[in-house]
């Protein structure tokens, strides 16, 4: 079995009360129980900080023992010269996901520093973008 980590950045812990116009109505609790119930053959872990420090440390102490990360920075993604360089420097790949599509949001959404070293990217699909990211794993 696949041990897989979803590390979700700031205000992720707000899913299902921010914005829902954008990030829809569930909380990410609920919709990790639906993950694991829809991934059986993946033992799914779950981290979720607003903090830039305690990401890049937690990317460090899964980065070389997981199979997979599924890594939504969220704001960081487009300011974390950190996260990036955090990415880059770990063994595990990373799937960059995002809820929305970054695209058609402010331009400053558009640049990433977690992409050039993530394996792949999912975004726009709502929270499907996390199960897509998933199925690559299988």
């Amino acid at each position: 079995m696949k041990n897989i980590i979803i590390i979700n950045g700031p205000n992720l812990n707000l899913l299902g009360k921010r914005e829902p116009e954008i990030y829809g109505s569930e909380s990410f609790e609920a919709y990790f129980k639906t993950l694991q119930e829809d991934f059986p053959a993946l033992a799914l872990d779950y981290y979720q900080s607003n903090i830039e420090g305690e990401l890049i440390n937690k990317l460090h102490e899964v980065g070389f023992s997981y199979d997979g990360i599924i890594l939504n920075a969220a704001a960081y993604t487009h300011t974390s010269v950190g996260i990036g360089d955090a990415v880059k420097g770990i063994s595990t790949p990373v799937i960059e996901v995002h809820i929305s599509n970054t695209y058609s949001r402010e331009e400053f959404r558009n640049q990433s520093f977690i992409s050039p070293n993530a394996k792949g990217v999912v975004l726009g699909f709502g929270l499907k973008s996390y199960a897509l990211a998933l199925q690559s794993f299988l």
